[in-house]
């Protein structure tokens, strides 16, 4: 960690506080819970740490490691627009707590990512490591629920990118060696443990070397094509519909989808073929890690990729080649791009016995394919780990 040496250097004092949230991983769930789907996922031990002190006089000052422009607002005149950088997400979550508490308080604040930037939902646990931050100052205290709506509130509405709960509800719930089983429709969740039987595993995270924006990739016309593919559904079965921003697939059974769906546009009906067959994979997903059954689980993570690739139709040239590496690389027992998949990371859960031969053969392969990406490629172990949520109960101790 460096952001407090850096915070120090900058304030010529040490910071009062250090906010942290990790980054997430889902391996089956992916590109669902816009549309109220289930989803599995897990915090990592890596993750974004916030140093940081309380300014009086309102004013929010933050830099970044990671980036070089320093950020500045006041609480009570955050720009009502974004300004298209890195600090968007923070005006945004700024405005959303403002909406539901009383803030007296800014900070000044640096920020460090301890892994590169796309595919492990660090826009969510940069806005959380602030939100925490910014409620520790003001004497604040929101519940995991409270904290997850914030946090989605200020990436929709100010950022404008159509994200459901997945990244923020890992980043907030996740248990160490737990698996997060959670249905976006009503927030039920259930921590599941490893078995003791289960297979050694742990995380490998495969960076392509291409960085990506979320808010300006392809992902919001994905979800509206599937919003369509609900919508549409609904009048051809003759269900009652509302507002088309209120409509999602898991209002509409499996079977009326299976009824109707070649009157589908063609891309309407691959989004609604992904969502509801990761729907089903996630609940057998759930059923194979409760049984210790890790390469059912990663299996269908596989296959949760394909689809990904497939019917949901992301994924760059540099994130399917890893893909496919992966599926024929022994010691692996499954994985998928990780994010919305447009660039940005692999992940992958592998048999520790075979890490390095997963990491030479994994790389070499890679960056035969795509040489030019030499220096920005890496590869890094990562384990599970506790959300922002068990770290702010022990912090409250």
């Amino acid at each position: 960690m460096r952001c407090d040496t850096l915070f120090q250097s900058i304030y010529r004092r040490d910071p009062e506080g250090i906010a942290f949230c990790p980054y997430r991983i889902c391996p089956i769930g992916a590109h669902s819970d816009h549309n109220l789907g289930k989803i599995t996922g897990f915090a990592i031990d890596k993750g974004i740490y916030l140093a940081y002190k309380p300014k009086h006089n309102g004013v929010i000052e933050l830099c970044s490691l990671q980036f070089e422009k320093r950020a500045q607002w006041h609480i009570d005149s955050v720009p009502r627009e974004k300004e298209n950088d890195w600090a968007d997400y923070l005006r945004g979550a700024t405005i959303a707590l403002k909406k539901r508490r009383r803030l007296s308080m800014g900070l000044c604040g640096v920020i460090e990512g301890t892994l590169p930037i796309g595919g492990l939902s660090s826009s969510a646990a940069v806005t959380i490591a602030f939100l925490t931050a910014l409620c520790r100052v003001n004497d604040i205290t929101l519940s995991p629920g409270e904290l997850i709506r914030t946090a989605q509130d200020a990436e929709t509405n100010y950022v404008g990118v159509s994200v459901g709960k997945l990244d923020q509800s890992c980043e907030t719930y996740c248990r160490k060696e737990q698996m997060l089983y959670l249905d976006t429709l009503d927030d039920s969740f259930e921590l599941i443990p490893a078995s003791p039987d289960m297979k050694p595993w742990e995380v490998m995270i495969f960076f392509s070397g291409v960085e990506r924006t979320l808010a300006g990739s392809r992902y919001n016309m994905r979800v509206d094509e599937a919003k369509s593919a609900a919508y549409a559904l609904k009048a051809f079965a003759g269900m009652e519909y509302g507002k088309f921003s209120e409509t999602v697939l898991r209002d509409v059974p499996p079977e009326t989808f299976e009824r109707y769906k070649e009157k589908l546009p063609e891309n309407w009906r691959k989004r609604a073929e992904h969502w509801y067959s990761e729907f089903d994979r996630v609940e057998k997903g759930a059923a194979a890690w409760r049984a210790g059954d890790i390469e059912t689980y990663g299996r269908l993570s596989f296959e949760s990729g394909k689809s990904s690739i497939q019917s949901w139709e992301t994924g760059s040239p540099e994130l399917i080649k890893l893909y496919e590496l992966m599926t024929g690389t022994d010691g692996i027992y499954g994985g998928r791009f990780s994010g919305a998949g447009f660039k940005g990371c692999c992940m992958a859960l592998v048999d520790p016995a075979f890490e390095e031969s997963v990491r030479k053969t994994v790389g070499e392969a890679y960056l035969k394919a795509f040489p030019a990406l030499k220096d920005r490629y890496s590869a890094y172990v990562c384990h599970t780990a506790d959300g922002v949520g068990a770290i702010e109960a022990e912090v409250k101790r």
